[in-house]
């Protein structure tokens, strides 16, 4: 059964999609400061699920392809989830996150792909680098900032946007070997 070879970090991953439809039902309820509040707090509940993950994997031995494909996919669906509702809610501009989804959907596909030196036909999954690292971090901030309406959100958004493009383009373009 596929259920009974998932391992217990793969379910921690997969718990962070719950966070998608309790912040959508709670904005589709009412968008008050108490909404905003409860959101912010499951939103880091996610978060935290992110890094629980990883150490519970590596902790029990359990770093699986499975769990290494889930993960940065799962992060995927919720913060364009966050950014599509923040769209919404008027907070930010459409195409801006038009350029967030297209450089996480081209940077998933390109890690994906198989190498052109790799004998299998099987994708090799690339981890992240420092960039796109950086870019995860300030999204939270930025995702956190904007459902709390904090003053100067919209500042962290921009850094998050441009983030994620130089974290995009890095990672395509070749760098000369050191």
């Amino acid at each position: 059964m596929l259920f009974s070879t998932i391992t217990l970090p793969t379910w921690v991953t997969l718990s962070r999609l719950i966070a998608v439809p309790i912040i959508f039902g709670l904005f589709s309820w009412q968008d008050s400061e108490l909404t905003r509040m409860i959101s912010l707090s499951v939103f880091i509940i996610a978060a935290i699920t992110d890094w629980l993950d990883g150490y519970l994997a590596r902790k029990l031995n359990q770093i699986t392809e499975l769990g290494t494909f889930l993960d940065p996919l799962v992060d995927k669906v919720l913060t364009i989830a966050l950014f599509l509702l923040f769209i919404e809610l008027g907070q930010v501009p459409a195409w801006a996150v038009f350029l967030i989804i297209t450089r996480e959907l081209l940077i998933t596909a390109w890690r994906g792909a198989p190498s052109a030196s790799s004998q299998s036909s099987k994708p090799q999954i690339i981890g992240a680098n420092f960039w796109g690292k950086a870019k995860t971090v300030v999204q939270i901030l930025a995702i956190a900032a904007l459902l709390i309406k904090m003053t100067y959100a919209i500042i962290l958004f921009w850094l998050a946007v441009a983030l994620t493009l130089i974290s995009g383009i890095l990672y395509i373009v070749p760098t000369p070997d050191a």
